[in-house]
């Protein structure tokens, strides 16, 4: 239910930009991401930085849109929010937070959370989110910027990299405490 929660503006915005205008489909998202992180406060969860992060890059590509230049190619919007969500998704790496640890937190108890591989799992799952957006960005300079290429095939490659990224969100914390369940057998048997 979470992955669905924080992917549903992304979703949204991509769905209706194939029936409705680029204005629409940009402030639904950013509503839905507004809705999304009051919903999770009213819930007891904190503000994620993605949630946030989401409200304002769909509101401000939405105002820029509106309000100066409303002559940006779908393809183009695309791209500025897959640019926007690497922004967030490196910015919280830098500042030694990965934005799934916000996530990750909420969903454990206090003593996996305390765990010293908690952390340094996050930072890899969080990695691996970059590296799908890295390459959503990458399948949409390609429908940009190579003429003749389909547009299904950026989304096929995007549809890819996040299902991906969804897999090893689920399958590494798995991994991890395999290996560190084996770790403290082989610990124990010494």
């Amino acid at each position: 239910m979470a992955a669905f929660l924080i992917l549903a503006p992304f979703g949204t915005f991509a769905l209706l930009m194939l029936v409705a205008s680029a204005t629409m489909s940009l402030f639904a998202a950013a509503a839905l991401a507004l809705g999304i992180v009051i919903w999770d406060v009213a819930r007891g969860g904190s503000v994620k930085m993605l949630a946030a992060g989401s409200v304002l890059l769909f509101a401000a590509i939405g105002c820029y849109v509106t309000l100066i230049d409303g002559n940006w190619s779908r393809t183009a919007l695309h791209l500025a929010v897959d640019l926007g969500v690497l922004a967030i998704a490196l910015l919280s790496l830098a500042i030694r937070a990965p934005f799934t640890l916000q996530y990750a937190r909420e969903q454990v108890d206090i003593e996996t959370t305390k765990l010293p591989g908690f952390l340094a799992a996050n930072y890899v799952i969080t990695w691996a989110w970059t590296f799908a957006f890295v390459a959503m960005l990458l399948a949409d300079m390609l429908v940009i910027f190579v003429p003749g290429i389909p547009l299904w095939i950026g989304f096929a490659i995007a549809f890819a990299a996040r299902n991906a990224a969804l897999y090893f969100t689920k399958w590494y914390p798995q991994y991890r405490r395999g290996k560190e369940a084996t770790a403290k057998l082989s610990g124990d048997l010494r």
